[in-house]
């Protein structure tokens, strides 16, 4: 059986003006959570929270674990992250800010990260992750 999660605590946006996504926020099939990239949008406004890289990761972390939350996860459920960043420059920042986000988790999630042309204007990091239900 296969869930479809969507959740308004988390930003879902068009790809262009007035379209609707062509994606699920996650999806659930037994006990796995796969959740969509997301970015650092408020989640109210849809738009970037900041043009500080950190504050962009971090709006994207919270934005990812809200998602993973409606879907039955939590911190602890994450399994895996794969993390696109826009200037591999950030590279060092990013841990940092990653290592702060899960830093009361049991364990760190397997992540891969890479550098990557983003779709959206501003946007520095996208992140999307698996992670089963608690």
């Amino acid at each position: 059986m296969i869930e479809r999660v969507n959740t308004n605590a988390a930003p879902l946006v068009g790809f262009s003006t007035g379209t609707a996504a062509p994606l699920s926020q996650a999806i659930v099939v037994g006990d796995l959570i796969y959740c969509s990239g997301t970015g650092p949008l408020d989640p109210a406004t849809r738009t970037v929270v900041s043009d500080d890289f950190v504050e962009q990761v971090g709006q994207t972390l919270s934005n990812m674990l809200r998602t993973v939350e409606a879907a039955g996860g939590n911190i602890n459920s994450i399994v895996k992250c794969n993390v696109f960043l826009s200037d591999v420059h950030n590279f060092q920042d990013f841990n940092a800010a990653y290592r702060a986000f899960f830093a009361e988790a049991d364990d760190f999630p397997a992540r891969t990260t890479v550098g990557a042309v983003l779709h959206r204007d501003r946007v520095q990091v996208e992140i999307d992750c698996v992670a089963t239900k608690a």
